[in-house]
């Protein structure tokens, strides 16, 4: 019997530019075959309707993925006014709808109280789980979950252009679990009607953004060419902002084995100097390198440094 296909060790980022009508999960099942590759997984999900960045790591930058979702996200949105949708967006059935439309001035009076920390109720079609259920799955099965509100924050929202009476497109920079379909749902009923949303494209996610997205197509291509590892960004693209901490030979060898460094000499005192005060009086997150291969992610502490992820590079 021969033995299946497990892929091969791809470790680095990829930035998928997605097209709309696939999946975030059907998104690094194919690229996934392109690379041939043991592992993958995404950091941050976009709905099938939504297109543009999505960030796919490969091998063991899945270990960094939690760092890449805490990332702040930019998105372009088009919200429809005018009918309520079970979905929240133009993929579900219309449940109610209203004449009123809003005037551009209207919705310039009414973005700021969508600014900053505010409540919002996930859509009921989320990946959000209740009592170890999918609320999407409740839902499609006729009995939607009552999603508490729960607080994120919107660093900034700004109203592009209204091009007609029944759409209005935005820009929105969010922090982590704030949903677009959301915001698009709120500012019509803060804004007397009902709404849903009609287009979304994610321009950013933490370092990742439209500059660095590859279509699907020349993804295709690159693969038959045998040069789809080109677009490749190393496994440390999203750590920039974590501090570097540099380690000798024997100090890696060490950390890939799972072993705290102590930090005791005169030298290893000159090292941590270097780092930003605040991230040597606490207990904060520092990337252990050897050159420009990170070894792990590690904490300071006290005299120690000690590995929280080993990346096996």
């Amino acid at each position: 019997m021969a033995r299946r296909n497990r892929g091969r060790a791809v470790h680095g980022w990829l930035v998928l530019d997605k097209p709309a009508g696939m999946t975030s999960t059907e998104a690094v099942a194919r690229t996934k075959r392109l690379f041939n590759a043991a592992k993958a997984g995404h950091a941050g999900t976009l709905d099938p309707l939504a297109t543009g960045v999505l960030p796919i790591a490969f091998g063991e930058a899945t270990k960094t993925v939690t760092y890449a979702m805490d990332g702040r996200k930019r998105y372009r949105f088009v919200l429809r006014w005018g009918e309520a949708r079970t979905t929240d967006d133009a993929e579900g059935e219309v449940v109610a709808s209203s004449a009123v439309r809003p005037t551009q001035r209207q919705v310039e009076q009414v973005v700021p109280r969508f600014v900053g920390r505010i409540e919002q109720v996930p859509p009921a079609y989320s990946a959000i789980k209740v009592a170890g259920e999918r609320a999407y799955d409740l839902a499609r099965d006729g009995e939607p979950a009552a999603l508490a509100p729960r607080p994120v924050v919107i660093e900034a929202l700004t109203l592009l252009d209204m091009d007609d009476a029944d759409h209005a497109a935005f820009e929105a920079v969010s922090g982590k679990g704030a949903y677009m379909r959301g915001l698009a749902r709120d500012l019509a009923v803060a804004l007397g009607t009902v709404g849903h949303l009609a287009a979304l494209r994610r321009l950013a996610v933490g370092p990742f953004t439209l500059d660095d997205a590859v279509a699907l197509p020349h993804l295709e291509q690159l693969a038959a060419e045998g040069d789809v590892e080109s677009v490749l960004l190393p496994v440390r693209a999203p750590l920039d902002d974590i501090p570097a901490v540099a380690l000798t030979e024997a100090e890696a060898y060490r950390m890939r084995c799972g072993q705290p460094v102590a930090l005791l000499r005169r030298s290893d005192r000159e090292r941590l100097a270097r780092l930003d005060p605040e991230t040597q009086e606490a207990d904060r997150l520092v990337l252990a390198v050897l050159g420009e291969t990170p070894v792990a992610l590690a904490r300071i502490n006290g005299a120690e440094l000690r590995p929280v992820r080993v990346l096996n590079i």
